[in-house]
C-alpha cells in the first residue's frame, strides 16, 4: 500500500504510520514550519488553495499579479504591428484586442478571486470535465513557454548589446537565472514582484516623459505614420490582423488567476478593496498591456522617423527603444547601463511567473494521466528546456505568425469558459454555479468545453492559414469567439447539461461556505495522508469511514476512494 504526504511525493506505508508534524495551518508567527516550507514549495499545484495559506492583503496579491506583466514583449509587439499595418490600424487593433480581453477576463478572475482556485480547476467544473480540461492545460502551459523564449531574448539581446554576451549564452543564462526564484513559489515571487515594481516603473516612464516634453512633434509625427511599406491607410482587415497578434496575449489572464487565487476571503470589510483588486489585477492587466504595446509602436516610429536606417532596423526591439531615448539626454555609458538594468528586471519580472505558471499546468496534467505526482520543480526544468529551445531556434525572427497562430487556440479556450460561466451558468443555469474540480464529482470529459474548443481552435486555425480564401484569412480571431460563443451554450443545451456533475453530494455534512459566501475554513483529517485540510478540497472516501484530500484522489490509481455516480 503506498500513501501521499502533503507535498505529494508518494510513501511506503506498510509499517506504522510515518511521523507527521501537527496538523495545524501554519500560522504567521511560524512562517518557516515542516508544513509551511513544504506548501510553500508546491504551491497548492494542484488543489484549493486554503484561507489559511492565504496571508496576503488585497495590495499584495494585486501589486505581485500587476507585477508579473512588467515584460517586454508588449512593446516588441504594438512595434511589429505597427510596423506591419500602420499606427491607425495598429491602434484599433490593439483597442479591439483589449476590449475582448477584458470582457472574457473579468467572469475567470472573479472566479479564481471567490472560489480560490486556479483557471484549470475552473476549467474542469465549466464545461470540459476532469480529463477534458487537459487539452487547455496544454494550451496554457505552450503560452508560458512561447512568452518565456520571448522574454528571454529581449534580455539576451540586451546582454549582447550591454555586455558583449554571444546570444547563445544570453538565452542559457536568461532560462537558467529563474529557477532559484521559482522554486519557492507564491511567497518569494511576492516579494520579488512588490520590490521590484518601484525601480521598473522609474526606468520606464523616464524616457517616455523625456520623448513627449523634448519632441511633442513626435506626436504628429506618430498618427500619421502609416507603416513600413507606406500603405497603412485605415482598413478593418489590417486591425483584425493586427488584434489578432495582440490577442494571443489572452492567456495571461491565466497566470494573474495564479496569483488571484490567494486572494484573502471576501468580507464587508475589505469589499471595495478585494473587488479593486481583483479588476486591476485580473482583466485590468490589459489596459497595462495596451499601454506598453502603444509606447512600443510610438517609439519605434520616432526612432524610424528621426534616425539612422541602421538604428531603424532594430526598432522593433525593446533594448534598441530604450537605449536609444536614453541616449538622448545621458551619457553612452549611463543609457547602456540603465536600458540593460530594465531589461533584465522586466525579464526576471515577468519569467518566472511564466516558468511557475508553466510548472502548474504541466503538473496538472501530468498528475491526472499517470495518478502520479513527481513534485513542481520537474515540470520547471522541463518548461525552461523547452522555452531554452525555442530561443535557440530564433523565435523571435517569426514573432508575427507564432502569436497569430497561437492566438487562436487562447481565444477558444478562454472565451469558452468564459461562456460557461456568463452563459450556461448565470443565465441559462444548465451549469453549477459552483466550480468543481474533485475527481469523482466530474465526469471524465464534458463536450460542452471540449468540443467547443476543437472546433473553434480548429476551424478559426483553418482561416488563420488561409484555407478559407484570402478574404476571410485576416478575421480568424473573429471565427474562433463566435464560434465559442455560440457552441458553448448551443451544446450545453443539446446534452441538457448532464456531462456536467457525476456526483452532487460529496458525502460530508459540514457546509462548503462560511455566513459571507466564502470557501469554509473548517479543517478535516485525510485519511490516506493524515494531514488536515480544508473543507473544500476533501470528499468523504468510498472503501472507508473518512475523509480523502484531492491531491490523494489525483493519484489514487485504483480508485478505491473515489465515490461512486449518482443515479
Amino acid at each position: 500500500m503506498t500513501d501521499v504526504d502533503r507535498a505529494g511525493q508518494r510513501t511506503d506505508v506498510t509499517g506504522p504510520p510515518p511521523d507527521v508534524p501537527p496538523t495545524v495551518p501554519p500560522s504567521l508567527e511560524e512562517p518557516h514550519s515542516l508544513d509551511a516550507s513544504k506548501e510553500t514549495l508546491e504551491d497548492y499545484t494542484l488543489r484549493f488553495a486554503p484561507r489559511s495559506y492565504r496571508r496576503w492583503g488585497t495590495g499584495v496579491v494585486a501589486t505581485s499579479a500587476l507585477g508579473g506583466i512588467a515584460y517586454l514583449a508588449d512593446f516588441a509587439i504594438g512595434a511589429n504591428i505597427g510596423i506591419a499595418h500602420g499606427t491607425t490600424n495598429a491602434l484599433w487593433g490593439i483597442a479591439i484586442a483589449a476590449v475582448i480581453i477584458f470582457v472574457t477576463g473579468f467572469p475567470l478572475a472573479y472566479y479564481a478571486a471567490r472560489y480560490n482556485i486556479d483557471l484549470d480547476l475552473i476549467t474542469r467544473g465549466s464545461g470540459f470535465g476532469y480529463y477534458g480540461s487537459v487539452l487547455t492545460n496544454v494550451i496554457f502551459a505552450t503560452f508560458t513557454f512561447i512568452f518565456f523564449a520571448l522574454e528571454g531574448s529581449i534580455m539576451a539581446q540586451g546582454l549582447e548589446l550591454g555586455l558583449g554576451i554571444p546570444l547563445w549564452l544570453g538565452y542559457a543564462i536568461s532560462t537558467l537565472m529563474v529557477i532559484p526564484l521559482v522554486i519557492y513559489g507564491m511567497k518569494a515571487l511576492a516579494k520579488l514582484q512588490v520590490w521590484t515594481t518601484p525601480l521598473w516603473l522609474v526606468l520606464f516612464v523616464i524616457p517616455m516623459v523625456y520623448l513627449l516634453v523634448s519632441h511633442p512633434d513626435s506626436v504628429e509625427t506618430f498618427f500619421a505614420y502609416q507603416g513600413a511599406d507606406g500603405d497603412g491607410a485605415p482598413s478593418f482587415a489590417s486591425m483584425m490582423l493586427a488584434a489578432g497578434v495582440c490577442l494571443s496575449l489572452m492567456a495571461q489572464i491565466a497566470e494573474q488567476i495564479d496569483y488571484l487565487r490567494f486572494m484573502p476571503p471576501r468580507t464587508d470589510a475589505n469589499r471595495r478593496s478585494w473587488w479593486r483588486a481583483v479588476i486591476l489585477a485580473g482583466p485590468g492587466w490589459v489596459i497595462f498591456g495596451a499601454v506598453k504595446q502603444i509606447v512600443g509602436l510610438f517609439v519605434a516610429v520616432y526612432i524610424i522617423a528621426r534616425l539612422t536606417p541602421d538604428a531603424s532596423a532594430t526598432a522593433n526591439e525593446p533594448v534598441h527603444q530604450f537605449l536609444t531615448v536614453y541616449e538622448q539626454f545621458l551619457p553612452d555609458w549611463a543609457a547602456m547601463t540603465l536600458a540593460v538594468i530594465l531589461v533584465v528586471i522586466s525579464q526576471i519580472k515577468i519569467n518566472v511567473t511564466n516558468a511557475y505558471s508553466g510548472s502548474l499546468a504541466w503538473t496538472n496534467s501530468f498528475t491526472r494521466v499517470t495518478k502520479h505526482y513527481p513534485g513542481r520543480l520537474v515540470f520547471v526544468l522541463f518548461n525552461l528546456a523547452v522555452a531554452l529551445l525555442l530561443m535557440e531556434l530564433n523565435m523571435f525572427s517569426v514573432l508575427n505568425t507564432i502569436l497569430g497562430f497561437y492566438a487562436n487556440c487562447a481565444m477558444a479556450w478562454v472565451v469558452t469558459v468564459a461562456a460557461d460561466i456568463v452563459i450556461n451558468k448565470g443565465l441559462l443555469k444548465i451549469s453549477p454555479t459552483v466550480p468543481e474540480f474533485r475527481r469523482g464529482m466530474l465526469y471524465a470529459f464534458n463536450p460542452v468545453g471540449f468540443v467547443s474548443v476543437i472546433l473553434s481552435a480548429g476551424l478559426s486555425i483553418a482561416v488563420f492559414f488561409g484555407l478559407f480564401g484570402s478574404g476571410i484569412q485576416p478575421f480568424s480571431p473573429i471565427v474562433a469567439i463566435v464560434l465559442a460563443l455560440v457552441l458553448t451554450p448551443l451544446i450545453a443545451v443539446v446534452t441538457k447539461g448532464r456531462y456536467y456533475l457525476r456526483r452532487t453530494d460529496d458525502g460530508i455534512d459540514l457546509p462548503m461556505f462560511d455566513a459571507d459566501g466564502n470557501p469554509s475554513g473548517e479543517h478535516l483529517t485525510c485519511h490516506v495522508c493524515r494531514v488536515d485540510y480544508e473543507r473544500p478540497d476533501m470528499v468523504r472516501c468510498q472503501t472507508h469511514d473518512a475523509y480523502v484530500c484531492s491531491l490523494d484522489l489525483s493519484t489514487d490509481k485504483v480508485g478505491d476512494h473515489v465515490l461512486p455516480a449518482q443515479h
